[in-house]
């Protein structure tokens, strides 16, 4: 058997690297090609060029390298037509791989394609799913209400478990650990700031997250707050926070990071999937978002749901409060911050809610990696 992989980004690379390892236990003597980054190369993939091309995000950054990528758009689909593989599976960065797709289909209309994470037309714009189903036959999806949405448009679909779920988490030594590390007592109150991984992100919400945790600072002088981050905004967010007037403690390694959400009480995050990692590690959370006005404008008329947080999606609850656009003010949110502190039952909601959406991402179960591969084969045998 052979299988056509492709990922883009960093999170594709991890998904692609697990599916690869359970389907060389499940289908010994599975070959690979294709493009990934050092997790899908550490299982073998000799990509055809560096994944880290594929890596761009926003108008700004994609215009200027269009006909390159374009080029490699091209260059990949030939592989991919000259290969003949059992299947491609593509991996997350829709922009890049259903184009792939579309060429490859328009050659051999006969080729098999997967596709690993669902577009989130549950959210907005749904006529995606009908325009994908144009080039991909089957579906890995990583949220539980997913599938209908996949099967209606015409593909197959498997809900096979959010990643999530089988990442490491620290140890209750670690937090404690951590903790003393930095000098922080057990009854003190210890809060995660976490404005984004992105530039635009940490620029636009920093400030006011830092406000709102200064207010309930006022109100629990104790609090100390730690801000987690990653390599490509750690520069910036270490000069804010060298300019907030209490200083944060700043982490970048990943065992750090760990043991701080292990170690933490609360946190205020930005929007996106960091609220489920918040909740793999049982951090009753706030989370805000905000973008710029043009943008904000326009997403706020095609969004179709009353919530963007995944925890409150998955649990069917609205336990997690969120400060979106204009909303997303520092009073409101120290307001929210500080209930979760002092009401007991806002935070024993939110832990309900947390519990029940690991149950439902597959947490208990096989790892999704293992699930994916399963159906895949499931797919190819049928």
């Amino acid at each position: 058997m052979k299988l056509f992989v492709v990922a883009g980004e960093a999170s594709g690379d991890k998904l692609g690297a697990a599916l690869m390892a359970a389907m060389k236990e499940m289908a010994p003597g599975v070959e690979f090609v294709g493009i990934g980054g050092p997790a899908m190369q550490a299982e073998g993939l000799d990509s055809l060029f560096a994944m880290e091309e594929l890596s761009v995000m926003g108008l700004a950054e994609v215009l200027p390298r269009y006909r390159a990528l374009k080029r490699r758009i091209a260059q990949t689909a030939q592989a991919v037509i000259d290969t003949a593989p059992d299947a491609l599976i593509t991996v997350d960065s829709p922009d890049f791989c259903l184009r792939v797709a579309r060429i490859v289909k328009a050659a051999r209309p006969a080729q098999k394609t997967v596709h690993y994470v669902a577009p989130s037309v549950w959210a907005w714009r749904p006529g995606r799913a009908v325009k994908m189903a144009e080039v991909i036959d089957h579906v890995l999806a990583l949220l539980p209400f997913e599938p209908p949405y996949m099967t209606a448009a015409g593909m197959s679909c498997d809900f096979v478990g959010h990643p999530v779920v089988a990442e490491p988490r620290a140890t209750e030594a670690e937090a404690i650990a951590f903790r003393e590390t930095y000098m922080i007592g057990p009854d003190q109150p210890l809060a995660l700031c976490l404005p984004g991984s992105r530039m635009s992100e940490v620029k636009r919400l920093g400030a006011r997250f830092d406000e709102a945790l200064m207010q309930l600072r006022d109100r629990d002088p104790g609090l100390r707050v730690v801000v987690p981050t990653v390599r490509g905004v750690a520069k910036l967010v270490r000069d804010m926070a060298a300019r907030w007037p209490v200083a944060p403690i700043v982490v970048e390694e990943a065992g750090d990071k760990r043991a701080a959400f292990a170690a933490a009480d609360l946190a205020l995050a930005a929007s996106g999937t960091v609220s489920l990692e918040l909740a793999a590690n049982r951090t009753p959370m706030v989370i805000g978002y905000d973008a710029s006005f043009l943008s904000w404008h326009i997403l706020s008329r095609m969004l179709r749901i009353d919530t963007v947080t995944l925890v409150n999606l998955v649990s069917e609850t609205r336990a997690v409060p969120e400060f979106l656009g204009p909303a997303c003010r520092s009073g409101p949110m120290a307001a929210a911050l500080l209930d979760l502190l002092e009401d007991p039952e806002k935070r024993a909601a939110q832990m309900a809610a947390m519990e029940l959406t690991m149950q439902r991402l597959g947490a208990g179960g096989a790892p999704p990696g293992q699930r994916a591969a399963q159906s895949v084969l499931t797919f190819l045998n049928r």
